[in-house]
């Protein structure tokens, strides 16, 4: 089981802005995912510690960054969510070929996403 954070995303206004920033002072690399207005970021060496991430398009203003949880279960860990008090925002839902996302909200009101990887997820 990782249950490790995997995955960042930082919504953003103007992503060619903010990618241009992290270009610029971290050295981060920007891949477009399709056509959409989703770009992955290369935070680093893979030979080091620490995660990648992405660059999106905001769909609301105050949109937080979000942190990706991997978990083994998907559905177990809504579950275990809702009993010690988060609430789930957004239900699980597929996201082609990466896997099961669900949103929830910790006790906080902190915005976080869970993620069970299944290659076959449609």
């Amino acid at each position: 089981m990782s249950n490790r954070v995997v995955h960042f995303e930082i919504p953003a206004s103007d992503p060619l802005r903010c990618m241009s920033f992290f270009k610029d002072v971290f050295g981060w690399r920007f891949q477009q995912m399709g056509g959409e207005s989703y770009w992955f970021a290369i935070s680093g060496d893979e030979s080091t510690p620490g995660i990648n991430g992405a660059v999106m398009k905001e769909v609301g203003p105050g949109q937080p960054v979000i942190n990706t949880i991997e978990v083994d279960d998907i559905d177990a860990m809504s579950q275990t969510i809702i009993e010690q008090g988060g609430k789930i925002v957004k239900p699980k839902r597929a996201v082609l070929t990466i896997g099961w996302i669900a949103f929830f909200s910790d006790p906080e009101g902190n915005m976080h996403c869970i993620l069970q990887p299944d290659a076959n997820a449609r």
